[in-house]
């Protein structure tokens, strides 16, 4: 039996998966218990396993032995054979009697109820979720246009993430008419407190990353996968990312960046619709929503592993290429 979290997480899929998006928003989220209850109805009918056909001898009483009255139950007497008999204990249990008492309810378990074997779905990536507009919007509107659309998030309660401990919805941070543009995973504890993507220990590795591109934060465009902090900074699930994905790609049709960084694996996911390695993502120019994609390492994986920042800098290195720009000499 899966814990309960798993239990509930499944439900929760479940009823999204039917239709039902405001879950959230009726008061506190239900006990598993409760969605058990709720679900039942829906669960297929537990098949039957099929049963032997027994003689009458085996389920008939002997003769001289009446049926149970009442709560008095009569117990037939098993029969003993003499101490010179020469019957095996293979023909023993071979008995039509023996064999109705083989057949305990435990040997034929019911089966998983579908409702909790709910499958991940596939990722669909930006270019696949809706058409790109055909029209651009003016840079001097983009602020504004961007502004509509944390309008439109609210004080989110579309995901799961709404109840795991968030204190801000982290939106982007940039310049709204930015040529480069950073997607990372989602944000972290300094990030969640101040609401700015990428602020932390990973942040000012990223701030480094860009200014050794000859570039400031201030002229590119920094956002995430999903805007509320996974606990302990766990990775996604596919119904949170699938959810709050779309604010980010209506975020992209409106910066219109010429070239995407994806920082980390989950970014990549997401952005082009896969599920591949990194090392086979990496070195191959990408594309999404009009935009060249170019998947990196994230930061964060940087400080923990500081021998991998030189193919980051490979990396960073062909978007200079592509963007025109050239690093600061070093005085």
């Amino acid at each position: 039996m899966p814990p309960a979290t798993d239990q509930l997480r499944a439900y929760v899929e479940y009823l999204r998966d039917m239709g039902v998006y405001d879950i959230y928003r009726q008061g506190e989220p239900l006990a598993p218990e409760a969605y058990a209850a709720l679900l039942a109805e829906f669960a297929p009918a537990p098949a039957t396993a099929p049963t032997a056909k027994l003689p009458a001898s085996a389920i008939e009483p002997s003769p001289g032995i009446r049926p149970a009255q009442g709560a008095a139950a009569v117990r037939r007497p098993e029969p003993t054979a003499p101490a010179h008999s020469s019957t095996s204990f293979s023909s023993k249990i071979s008995t039509p009697a023996m064999l109705k008492l083989s057949a305990a309810p435990e040997a034929f378990p019911p089966p998983k109820p579908s409702f909790l074997e709910v499958p991940i779905p596939k990722p669909k990536s930006f270019d696949e979720l809706m058409p790109l507009p055909q029209d651009r919007i003016a840079p001097a509107d983009r602020p504004a246009a961007l502004q509509a659309i944390r309008n439109l998030i609210g004080d989110c309660t579309r995901c799961p993430l709404a109840y795991a401990g968030r204190r801000n919805i982290v939106f982007g941070d940039g310049d709204p008419s930015a040529r480069l543009m950073f997607v990372g995973e989602g944000p972290g504890a300094d990030e969640d407190t101040s609401g700015i993507p990428f602020v932390g220990k990973a942040g000012q590795l990223l701030n480094n990353m860009i200014a050794a591109m000859g570039l400031q934060r201030e002229q590119v465009y920094i956002a995430n996968i999903v805007k509320c902090r996974p606990p302990a900074n766990r990775t996604p699930e596919p119904v949170e990312a699938n959810t709050c994905s779309p604010f980010l790609l209506e975020q992209i049709d409106v910066i219109r960046p010429e070239v995407i960084v994806a920082l980390g694996g989950t970014a990549a996911t997401y952005l082009l619709g896969v599920k591949q390695s990194l090392a086979s993502l990496r070195g191959t120019w990408h594309s999404c929503r009009g935009a060249k994609v170019c998947v990196t390492y994230h930061p964060a994986y940087l400080l923990r592993d500081p021998t991998q920042k030189g193919e980051a800098w490979k990396d960073l290195q062909r978007v200079m290429a592509e963007l025109g720009l050239k690093a600061p000499s070093k005085s």
